[in-house]
């Protein structure tokens, strides 16, 4: 495998990506960007023998060194919304100026760009990363994500919470969602990282092998939990309300709300399945990664 770099290694997704592109290569063909050498897991990744490059998305100077020697960058998206496009361009030209030859980007499916659009904060940043890596002049590779299915207990809570109140209440209304969950991403992605040749200068649709709308995800947990779970879906006032009441901070109300819209609207809706390609097989149904996060 080519010298490659991945960003955000320290994260959910990165941790994946570099555990399985370990069982596929060399490790001293690994490298990842921190920024926090104390932490745990960048000491377990130099106890393991990876390459260690220490820089933040907002020094230029800094990444570009940190990119040194590099053949592949992996530009895992940052999650500050105001200012992760200043933080993506910034990696791409610190690629540039440091002879980096492929990028690769993790972005997000869409149906829509207007600036009306309730996801329009999110893909807003992501349609100009795109845009900004094909004017690069770099080769490419994005990789527009559908929903993680790990947002599924992070939006309808814990098993404990769920036995309380017995119903998965959000304003998804009937929309459905190709979700996947991290693991599936990191491996296609590691397949992709070991032969790029196959996927260069293209853009791939990242969706599960079905899509599932939260009222069967509600008969799913019912089977799981061996427990009657309604679905509700409010209306947005309503939901907004209902969660400020509870004590929810206004940001994850902003949060759940803007993507139960997302859904409602079909922008999660997709039946192209690029990542079977890479991974070989189909995605892991939410069925079963439901049983196992709420058995």
């Amino acid at each position: 495998m080519k010298k490659t770099l991945i960003t955000g290694a320290t994260g959910s997704l990165g941790q994946l990506l570099v555990n399985a592109l370990k069982s596929k290569t060399e490790v001293s063909n690994i490298a990842v960007l921190v920024r926090d050498t104390e932490k745990d897991i960048v000491k377990e990744y130099q106890s393991q023998g990876l390459d260690i490059r220490v820089s933040d998305y907002e020094n230029l100077e800094k990444l570009t060194a940190a990119f040194e020697g590099i053949e592949q960058v992996f530009l895992i998206s940052g999650n500050d919304l105001g200012a992760r496009l200043q933080q993506h361009k910034n990696v791409i030209e610190a690629a540039k100026a440091a002879n980096v030859k492929h990028i690769f980007y993790t972005s997000s499916v869409r149906k829509t760009e207007s600036k009306d659009a309730p996801l329009n904060p999110v893909i807003s940043g992501h349609a100009q990363t795109e845009e900004a890596i094909l004017n690069s002049g770099l080769d490419y590779t994005i990789l527009r994500h559908n929903l993680y299915s790990e947002v599924v207990p992070m939006f309808i809570r814990d098993k404990e919470q769920l036995l309380k109140t017995k119903s998965v209440y959000l304003p998804t209304e009937n929309g459905k969602v190709a979700f996947v969950p991290r693991k599936d991403f990191a491996e296609a992605e590691a397949n992709i990282l070991v032969s790029p040749e196959d996927y260069t200068n293209k853009i791939y649709e990242f969706n599960g092998s079905e899509q599932v709308s939260f009222e069967e995800i509600s008969e799913i947990l019912t089977e799981v939990l061996g427990e009657k779970i309604a679905y509700v879906s409010p209306k947005v006032d309503e939901f907004e309300s209902q969660m400020k009441a509870a004590g929810l901070p206004d940001p994850i109300v902003g949060m759940l709300s803007m993507f139960s819209q997302g859904v409602a609207n079909g922008e999660f809706n997709f039946e192209k399945t690029d990542i079977e390609k890479a991974l070989g097989r189909k995605t892991q149904t939410l069925k079963e990664f439901l049983g196992e996060v709420y058995a």
